[in-house]
């Protein structure tokens, strides 16, 4: 929330948590404020986000759904954000419904990823039809802060989750094991660890800014007989390439079993 906070102000968000301590914590960080409850929450909140487990959400939508629903009978509805991994927007949508009320809710769907937490997220954006386009504007405009924020087409969320999701997971291991190589080599942890963030983080720049293929990026780095093809012999030899591939695979799979409105309990994308 530290980038939402920078652009719309800290003191006009809320937060609610069944831990009231964590709540406090995060609303004297940027310098906002608490919410008694939930349904407190919805009532004074124009964007709701929902930040919860899977298994729980079921009973949230379940304590908020009369607030929401009597939002939505005075003509200014809130609009509930969902960052829950598993649950499509009709699935959130049917669940606060319930039997006795017949019109849809207004719900967005949000993948962050982790690097969101200091501005350099990837956060993937779909909304129901109901949601009004100014609406969608503001929220980009709030989650720019987090980092780039794409409209998507939910059917494809399961993969994002795989790649922008999950994919911080992958990028973690890659850096520790750059590292790793360069203790090996004979170079200390501390100095390792330094050349092989930087490494990795001056490559994604090389990428982003001159907008070329990385594969040709390689290639402009890969000299005949020199270390790098040497190096990149040794890593396709171990199906470097096809492995991380697999890995993204095999983190959409996972996020498409839990991509239904009950998820099991335990079960998360992430």
């Amino acid at each position: 929330m530290k980038g939402a906070a920078k652009i719309i102000g800290g003191n006009i968000i809320g937060f609610t948590d069944i831990d009231e301590g964590k709540a406090r914590a995060a609303a004297r960080e940027i310098g906002g404020k608490v919410y008694e409850s939930n349904t407190q929450a919805v009532l004074e909140g124009d964007l709701v986000f929902l930040a919860v487990k899977p298994q729980t959400l079921r009973s949230v939508l379940g304590e908020i759904s009369p607030a929401v629903k009597g939002r939505a009978g005075s003509g200014k509805p809130a609009v509930l954000v969902s960052m829950v991994a598993g649950w499509t927007i009709a699935g959130i949508q049917e669940a606060l419904r319930g039997s006795v009320w017949n019109e849809n809710p207004l719900v967005v769907r949000i993948m962050p990823n982790q690097p969101a937490l200091i501005g350099e997220g990837v956060i993937a954006l779909c909304a129901s039809h109901e949601v009004r386009g100014e609406t969608i504007a503001a929220l980009e405009r709030i989650l720019s802060g987090a980092g780039i924020v794409d409209r998507i087409d939910e059917e494809y969320f399961n993969a994002v989750t795989g790649l922008s999701g999950s994919g911080p997971g992958f990028a973690y291991l890659f850096i520790e094991a750059l590292a790793d190589g360069g203790v090996r080599a004979g170079l200390s942890r501390e100095r390792s660890l330094r050349y092989a963030v930087q490494t990795v983080l001056g490559a994604a720049a090389m990428v982003k800014e001159t907008g070329r293929n990385p594969g040709e990026l390689k290639d402009m780095v890969a000299s005949p007989s020199g270390t790098t093809i040497e190096g990149i012999a040794a890593l396709e030899a171990g199906a470097f390439r096809g492995t991380v591939m697999s890995a993204v695979q095999a983190a959409h799979h996972w996020a498409r079993r839990v991509a239904h409105p009950h998820p099991p309990s335990g079960d998360s994308a992430f």
